[in-house]
């Protein structure tokens, strides 16, 4: 409702605007006494519906990026001054003294300057807001005009890779308020994304929708600073999927979430900070020390003689020296060593006795 008085009282201020542009002034002078009404009423019509069309593209255009809009105020603070440099060069030409004919019609000094500088404010004005349009984000760190949307919370931004939303795991973790970095989801992985939702593979597009249902989740919570990036570099142009995210990592002076092992190489490679999913989880599951006792369900035989296995619930797998004859039983067994691979953390024991 707001919105709609401030659009009312902008035409009801064009036309107070534009009746005292065109009964003013004698434009009579200038354009001929037999068109002078004619001009009049014209200049009127085109302020109007000027007017006009800006509130319509204003309607028509709902959602608005802030870094355009501040792209253009800062073009037009540039291209006005710029526009009132060279009215004040032209000032001494035209304080000569002379008249100039176009169209047979004689135009004053002073209308000539006028029309020269307007010409030259919005040739300005237009070349500034292109240029800031166009570069807002290359030259950010000059033109801080990009960064009014809110603060970034952290100390650098989380890039989120396809396949750690698939995973779902990093909702929890975020949801837990452990980590409040603004979490960033680039256009093309979301595209990536809605590809594997509408696979024609059953597995694929459960996977695919079960992303898309995590980055909902993390878009409708308040205090989850979650961002869609909707530009591309250009050196990202022909680039997989995989190198467009490195590269937009180092752009943001960011780290990549992932829980791809090989992503996690390359991204060490290219010297790009990365976060593995999967590293988290290991380095929060249990630690037993050698001596310590455990009570386990053999679940099934291992690969070595007369061993078994078992599992803890978090996944851990329990190795159980002489655990094969107990398939089925739950042990209790004493805990020889650990091992930590890229794989997961697994747990050695030997049997002692049933439970």
């Amino acid at each position: 409702m707001a919105l709609w008085i401030l659009r009312g009282l902008f035409l009801l201020i064009a036309i107070g605007m534009g009746l005292s542009l065109t009964v003013g002034h004698d434009i009579g002078n200038t354009a001929g006494e037999s068109n002078g009404e004619l001009a009049r009423w014209a200049v009127f019509v085109i302020f109007i519906l000027s007017s006009v069309g800006i509130v319509v593209l204003d309607v028509t255009v709902r959602r608005k990026r802030i870094d355009m809009i501040s792209s253009v105020y800062f073009g037009l603070v540039v291209g006005l001054f710029l526009t009132y440099v060279v009215d004040l060069a032209l000032k001494p030409l035209f304080g000569l003294g002379f008249d100039t004919k176009i169209f047979g019609t004689t135009l004053e000094r002073d209308l000539l300057q006028l029309i020269i500088v307007s010409f030259a404010g919005i040739s300005l004005c237009y070349s500034c807001i292109s240029l800031l349009w166009q570069t807002r984000d290359d030259f950010r760190f000059v033109i801080p005009y990009v960064e009014f949307s809110k603060d970034v919370k952290g100390s650098k931004p989380y890039v989120l890779d396809t396949s750690v939303v698939i995973d779902g795991r990093i909702a929890d973790v975020i949801e837990t308020g452990v980590v409040d970095n603004q979490l960033i989801m680039p256009r093309f992985v979301l595209a990536e994304l809605q590809a594997i939702a509408d696979s024609s593979d059953k597995m694929r597009r459960s996977r695919g929708r079960r992303g898309l249902d995590v980055l909902d989740r993390l878009r409708n919570n308040q205090n989850i600073d979650f961002k869609i990036y909707d530009r591309e570099l250009p050196e990202m142009q022909g680039q997989p999927v995989d190198m467009k995210l490195l590269l937009l990592a180092r752009h943001l002076e960011g780290k990549v979430v992932t829980g791809d092992f090989n992503l996690n190489k390359v991204a060490k490679l290219q010297n790009v900070p990365v976060i593995n999913l999967n590293e988290i989880a290991n380095s929060l599951k249990p630690v037993f020390l050698p001596g310590e006792e455990i009570n386990i369900r053999v679940v099934k035989a291992g690969e070595g003689m007369g061993q078994g296995v078992g599992y803890l619930d978090d996944g851990t797998m329990i190795v159980i020296e002489e655990g094969k004859d107990h398939i089925g039983e739950e042990v209790n067994i004493t805990v020889t060593s650990m091992l930590q691979t890229s794989a997961g953390r697994m747990v050695f024991g030997k049997f002692e006795s049933n439970g």
